[in-house]
């Protein structure tokens, strides 16, 4: 069993997956920080108050009266945290979009610029006299080629 065992982990595709995995994870850490600690500062710089809407909520609960923070909202009652939410989907939207940036910069990077097309070869020499020969013959018959 542990032969086998072995032989899975070591396989190439566990390998591979592990190195992704790996990868990945640091990527994702780079773009995080990408975020956290360039973009977001200078969305909240531009727009007054930033762009913070965790402590948006609904009180379902008359425990909620004096609206404290979202967090200790969670804790003294029922409370709907849209705000959340919407912090949540632009913060997904923003990563998209730097992630995008950054994968469209690193493939103009990767990718070389494409060479102007070559001119065209010249026929075989056997054709060009074929081609002359059927000129000749069609002026000689009065019909053009």
């Amino acid at each position: 069993m542990l032969e086998d065992f072995k032989k899975f982990a070591m396989r190439g595709n566990a390998l591979d997956l592990a190195v992704g995995v790996i990868i990945g994870a640091a990527f994702g850490k780079i773009v995080g920080s990408l975020v956290d600690d360039i973009i977001m500062p200078l969305i909240g710089a531009i727009t007054p108050g930033g762009l913070d809407f965790s402590n948006y909520y609904i009180a379902l609960s008359s425990k909620l009266a004096n609206h404290p923070a979202y967090a200790d909202a969670k804790k003294i009652g029922a409370a709907f945290g849209y705000g959340a939410f919407l912090t949540a989907a632009l913060n997904f939207v923003i990563i998209a979009f730097a992630l995008f940036l950054m994968i469209r910069a690193i493939n103009q990077l990767l990718t070389k610029k494409d060479e102007a097309p070559a001119t065209p070869p010249a026929p075989p020499r056997n054709e060009v006299l074929l081609a002359e020969i059927r000129d000749l013959l069609a002026n000689k018959d009065g019909v053009k080629a």
